[in-house]
């Protein structure tokens, strides 16, 4: 694939869409935190990876209409928040997902009237994850639906995390949930991927699950809607684990 920008990005934030507050982001990292176990009879580091982390920190700018960044992001909540980084938004394109807390929402007004906040989320209990968009950025089902597939190339057997968010729904509830076939349903049925079934929504909201981390997945997998609703807008981020993970 070609090298690519980072034009059409977009950034999530407990299932609110804040891309178009969003100026730029200054770090989507993490992995497992270096421990240094150097010897007195070494001339260089040594290390080992502890603890997984990461972070994703971004400066955004002040909009206080409904929904949009200084309402969500100023009352500093002390739950646990979702964010998601999307990477474009075509279906399959790589995006990223943290369960942080969030750090701060620092603003700055420089000498030419700019207000801008800096704003570091911080993991809290899993890390960053790197995956692929199993929506194509926000979709919008108004009934069930069977989402178009993404092909992993290969099976695999460690399971999978995915991250939901929902910006808008109308009706009772909405069952999102991840769907496998080993040749893209041509022979092999279309299944659900046992639980890879998200909590049904009633509202905006936003949710993390996790397989059993030696479950079989198969090489296609899709996304699909079921319920009861007229109208629901929503992205979902799919991480295969490629080998084994503990949590």
């Amino acid at each position: 694939m070609a090298k690519q920008s980072g034009l059409g990005d977009r950034l999530f934030v407990a299932g609110y869409n804040l891309s178009g507050d969003i100026g730029s982001l200054g770090r989507i990292g993490g992995g497992p935190t270096p421990g240094d176990v150097t010897g007195i009879d070494k001339s260089a580091y040594e290390r080992l990876g502890l603890k997984r982390d990461g972070s994703i920190e971004f400066s955004a700018f002040f909009n206080k209409s409904a929904g949009q960044v200084h309402p969500r992001l100023s009352a500093l909540p002390t739950s646990d928040v979702i964010l998601t980084y999307c990477r474009g938004t075509t279906l399959g394109n790589p995006a990223a997902a943290l369960v942080a807390k969030q750090a701060n929402y620092d603003g700055t007004r420089d000498a030419e009237g700019n207000l801008t906040f800096a704003v570091q989320a911080l993991a809290n209990g899993f890390g960053l994850e790197w995956g692929r968009q199993g929506t194509a950025g926000i979709r919008t089902d108004t009934g069930a639906t069977n989402g178009s597939s993404i092909d992993d190339g290969a099976a695999s057997s460690f399971g999978l995390q995915a991250y939901l968010h929902v910006f808008a729904f109308t009706g009772t509830s909405v069952t999102v949930k991840i769907q496998e076939s080993s040749d893209n349903g041509s022979v092999d049925p279309w299944a659900d991927v046992v639980g890879g079934a998200f909590t049904a929504a009633t509202g905006i909201t936003s949710q993390r699950i996790a397989t059993a981390s030696n479950l079989a997945v198969e090489r296609y997998l899709r996304v699909v809607t079921t319920g009861t609703f007229s109208d629901a807008q929503f992205h979902v981020l799919i991480v295969r684990n490629t080998t084994s993970v503990v949590f």
